[in-house]
């Protein structure tokens, strides 16, 4: 009995000894088990921010249609399914954009783009601390009322310009041109914009010897009947970037084609509908412009107080083919035919 005991005592002392010997190994105490949850949180990635974009554009036209595919596209390639867009189109109303823009504000998206003149001043009436770009939008000291402009706006407010040089617009009408000499400038005096470049077109001509004629329009209503009174009494025509005027152009050219007066206008959709010759920008780059602006807006990068208005480096001469042969209108090298 007393070696059975002394057996037993023995075998005890052994597994003693190995299991000391085997805890050596490591000189800290074994971590606990992680638990699923937990592991299963480290490696889930973290969830990417949501912003909402209200986007107001003031009517449905090529040039803003343009510009506000552009923004988009940027967005979501730089923010790919992390930004949710409200679009909507005053259908060239004006106060539509105040009530588009009112209702932006009361949702309190993250920030607005305002697509042309009359849709950005309606998104400054309606908030001063969402973040508001601009698009498609002349000159902004003119827009917003600004005296002295110096490039940036300041507070909530920033974005690009479609302003192409106006003095280079008006001596591609003296070019193409040559023997015109009374010019009728037409527009929409509801467009602030349009009047400022009215103003530098009209000051480059006279400064040219040319006779300079003004003619606005209200709204679509008369077009056509300014339209006539401007043909009959011009030799040639010009149209600014007008947003009134490139959703007519179908309506003017339906006038000054068969009176024979060749347009020269300030973009590209409005001279393929009843222009020749434009030197324009591309408004899609223009608004892929802007939505790079937006991103680092949402993301926090740039502070939108600071960020000055973007302009279109490189404008481009381009000429309408079929009606500058209907007209016979000779087109220079260096023109690039609007396709």
């Amino acid at each position: 009995m007393k070696k059975k005991i002394l057996a037993l005592a023995l075998s005890a002392l052994m597994a003693l000894s190995l299991a000391a010997c085997g805890g050596s190994s490591s000189s800290a105490p074994a971590a606990p088990a992680a638990s699923a949850a937990d592991s299963a949180a480290a490696s889930a990635p973290a969830e990417a921010a949501k912003y909402t974009v209200g986007i107001c554009q003031l009517v449905q036209h090529d040039a803003l249609d343009a510009a506000t595919q552009g923004f988009m596209d940027a967005i979501n390639e730089a923010l790919p399914g992390q930004v949710e867009f409200d679009e909507q189109n005053a259908s060239g109303d004006i106060p539509t954009c105040a009530t588009i823009c009112n209702g932006f504000a009361a949702s309190n998206v993250d920030l607005i783009m305002a697509n042309a003149t009359p849709a950005l001043q309606a998104a400054v009436s309606a908030t001063e601390n969402i973040p508001i770009l601009g698009t498609s939008v002349t000159e902004y000291g003119v827009a917003l009322d600004i005296d002295n402009f110096n490039g940036t706006v300041g507070g909530n407010v920033s974005g690009t310009s479609d302003l192409a040089p106006l003095d280079q617009q008006a001596d591609m009408l003296m070019e193409l041109l040559p023997d015109a000499q009374t010019i009728g400038i037409l527009y929409c005096s509801a467009e602030a914009n349009s009047v400022y470049q009215a103003n530098v077109v009209e000051e480059c001509l006279t400064a040219a010897g040319k006779t300079v004629n003004v003619y606005t329009f209200a709204d679509s209503n008369d077009v056509s009947s300014v339209t006539a009174t401007a043909c009959a009494e011009n030799d040639a025509l010009y149209i600014p970037t007008d947003n009134t005027a490139a959703s007519c152009t179908e309506a003017i050219n339906n006038v000054a084609e068969p009176a024979g007066v060749p347009i020269i206008t300030g973009e590209e959709g409005i001279c393929k509908g009843c222009g020749i010759a434009t030197l324009s920008i591309s408004y899609y780059e223009l608004g892929r412009t802007t939505g790079e602006m937006a991103v680092k807006i949402l993301t926090g990068e740039s502070n939108i107080s600071e960020m000055p208005i973007e302009y279109y480096p490189n404008p481009v001469k381009k000429y309408n083919a079929d009606l500058a042969d209907a007209l016979g209108v000779t087109i220079p090298a260096g023109y690039e035919a609007i396709a």
